[in-house]
């Protein structure tokens, strides 16, 4: 038996107690804004989109405003969506005007002709599709240039969510900043489709969170949902491979994971990832 279900994550990193109580604030209205979506008989895929637009709103999540700082001292955001009834999905990297980077990634996917766009040819095409756009330093919260100006250790608040609805359809989109002090052109797991965000109907959908370059060579995101076609839990699979992947580099990763039947689960091997659940009670 199936019931729809939105799981929302705000990063795996290091525990961060002056923003924590923020974190698990703006996750659990992101997930209702999701919930919200799904109850008045809307798809995954517009779901997930609604839920991760919330979280690049919120300055306390490394994603739209409030992302990290490249070594240059900007901001270079990347996202991906993905929807499992079509298996189809699109990614955009290197933004840095365009509002909501998950809705241009959408937008993308709209469009068909692209899997991934970056740089300034995604802003242009955000433009051309009437996304709204932002300067670029208006991104850039006090918290994150301080954590620029001290160089302090990242704490990779990539945020991303997963749904299915009642129809069984499944979605995952994937939004961040990146790392602090990143080189410039630098484009991580988030824009990827199969490493950060990964849905397909038959088996569930993923969306990954922690260091990049891990995730990208261990295709963490469709790793975890073709687990997912053998019956196993959710739980189960999402347990195995982060350490699995973790394993290959000793750096962390975390991952959500909702399977077509609205089974979920969430697993990571940081010190912390903030996560908020909807489904019926």
């Amino acid at each position: 038996m199936r019931h729809p279900a939105i799981l929302v994550h705000g990063g795996a990193g290091r525990r961060v107690p002056e923003i924590e109580a923020q974190a698990m604030a703006g996750c659990a209205a992101a997930a209702a804004v999701g919930w919200a979506v799904l109850t008045r008989g809307g798809d995954a895929l517009d779901a997930v989109i609604a839920a991760v637009t919330a979280l690049e709103d919120h300055p306390a999540f490394n994603a739209g405003i409030g992302s990290c700082l490249t070594d240059g001292g900007s901001v270079e955001m990347d996202a991906s969506v993905m929807d499992g009834r079509s298996r189809t999905g699109a990614g955009v990297a290197l933004i840095t005007s365009v509002r909501n980077p998950i809705r241009l990634a959408h937008a993308v996917l709209l469009d068909g002709r692209h899997a991934l766009l970056a740089g300034a040819g995604a802003e242009a095409f955000a433009r051309r599709s009437g996304l709204p756009t932002a300067p670029p330093e208006s991104f850039i919260t006090p918290r994150q240039r301080q954590r620029w100006v001290r160089r302090q250790e990242a704490q990779t608040g990539t945020v991303g969510a997963v749904a299915v609805d009642s129809g069984g359809h499944v979605a995952a989109a994937t939004s961040t900043g990146g790392l602090l002090g990143k080189l410039s052109g630098r484009i991580g797991d988030s824009a990827v489709l199969g490493a950060g965000t990964y849905a397909d109907d038959r088996a569930g959908a993923a969306s990954a969170t922690g260091h990049g370059e891990t995730i990208l060579t261990g295709a963490l995101a469709k790793a975890a949902v073709d687990a997912l076609r053998s019956g196993r839990h959710p739980t189960v699979v999402a347990e195995a491979l982060v350490r699995e992947v973790s394993a290959s580099s000793r750096e962390a990763v975390g991952l959500i994971l909702v399977d077509r039947f609205g089974r979920h689960a969430s697993a990571h091997t940081a010190e912390h990832m903030t996560t908020a659940l909807r489904e019926p009670e």
